[in-house]
Parts: structure tokens; C-alpha cells; sequence
């Protein structure tokens, strides 16, 4: 897989690139087994705990989790098949607002995560480099294929972090 370059992604998603060490595809292979089991420690009476008036749920992290990963996921797809269109961003907090993710068990939000990550890993492996160089426009913002890769895995590594230390953390 081709190596990233940071002319391959906008600052803002700097943070979350950064915190993908190593091969990017092994990164997103053990997520998809170590976040489920880091999901289930969460004491159910913390589902849909806030740390702060306007904050989302813990439940509410976690779908935008998911969904977030299938936003970038459909943007690296558009890219990668040389579907130049510009993309338009997506409203976080209409997602969340919209979701009803308390209403959700945490085994269906787990199985929705799995589901959607092998599909990911499977779609991101047939990726060759030329389509992993792909760049297009999604929230006016210039990215590559491979990009969003390390975004989603990025991604994902920054919202369990605010679960440690702001959710979970007593």
C-alpha cells in the first residue's frame, strides 16, 4: 500500500492521521476486534451517560463512529472509482440528532460496527495504488483514497480516547 503524504489530506484531519502508527490496514484489522471488546466493558449504566450538558451520549459517540465510517468510507469508494464530483460535507450533530442511537441496544450498534468494518477492510483491500492516490473534493476539502483510510481508523482512535478520559473515567 502506498505510503501517505500529508499533501494527501487538509490539516483538519492532521490529529487523526497522526494517531495511526504503522500499517494503516492492520490498524483498521485490530479495531475491528479490540473496539467491540472495549465496547462491551462499558457499563451499561454509562450507555447513555454525558460528561456535560450538550455532549452526546456515549451510545451517540459510538453511531457516530459507525457513521462516520460510512460517509468516508462512500467518499473513498466515489474517489477511488474515479468519480470526481465534489462532495458535500455532512452535518455531525444533524446525524446524531437524528440517529434515535439511545434507543439502540450496544449489540446492535456492535454488530452494525463489524458488518460495516469488514466490508470496509474488504473494499479497501482491492484498492490498487493508483486508485489509492485518487484524490477528489468532499467538504471542500482536497483527499485522497488512502486518506480516508487512515481518517477512519483515526477517526476512531480519537473518539475512544474522549470515551477513557471524559465517559468512562471515574
Amino acid at each position: 500500500m502506498n505510503q501517505l503524504k500529508s499533501e494527501d489530506y487538509p490539516a483538519i484531519y492532521e490529529n487523526y492521521v497522526e494517531s495511526v502508527q504503522g500499517d494503516v490496514m492492520a490498524v483498521l484489522e485490530e479495531q475491528l476486534t479490540s473496539f467491540p471488546k472495549f465496547i462491551r466493558r462499558i457499563p451499561e449504566s454509562r450507555h447513555t451517560y454525558t460528561y456535560a450538558e450538550g455532549k452526546w451520549t456515549v451510545k451517540e459517540i459510538l453511531c457516530h463512529i459507525v457513521d462516520t465510517e460510512r460517509v468516508m468510507s462512500y467518499r473513498a469508494l466515489r474517489f477511488a472509482r474515479n468519480d470526481m464530483t465534489e462532495l458535500a460535507s455532512f452535518e455531525q450533530d444533524e446525524f446524531v440528532a437524528n440517529g434515535r442511537h439511545n434507543e439502540r441496544s450496544i449489540d446492535s450498534i456492535i454488530e452494525e460496527f463489524v458488518h460495516l468494518r469488514k466490508a470496509n477492510i474488504a473494499l479497501f483491500k482491492s484498492f490498487n495504488d493508483i486508485e489509492l492516490t485518487r484524490k477528489g473534493m468532499a467538504s471542500g476539502r482536497l483527499i485522497s483514497v488512502l486518506a480516508f483510510i487512515y481518517v477512519i481508523a483515526g477517526h476512531l482512535n480519537h473518539h475512544k480516547f474522549i470515551l477513557q478520559q471524559k465517559y468512562l473515567k471515574d
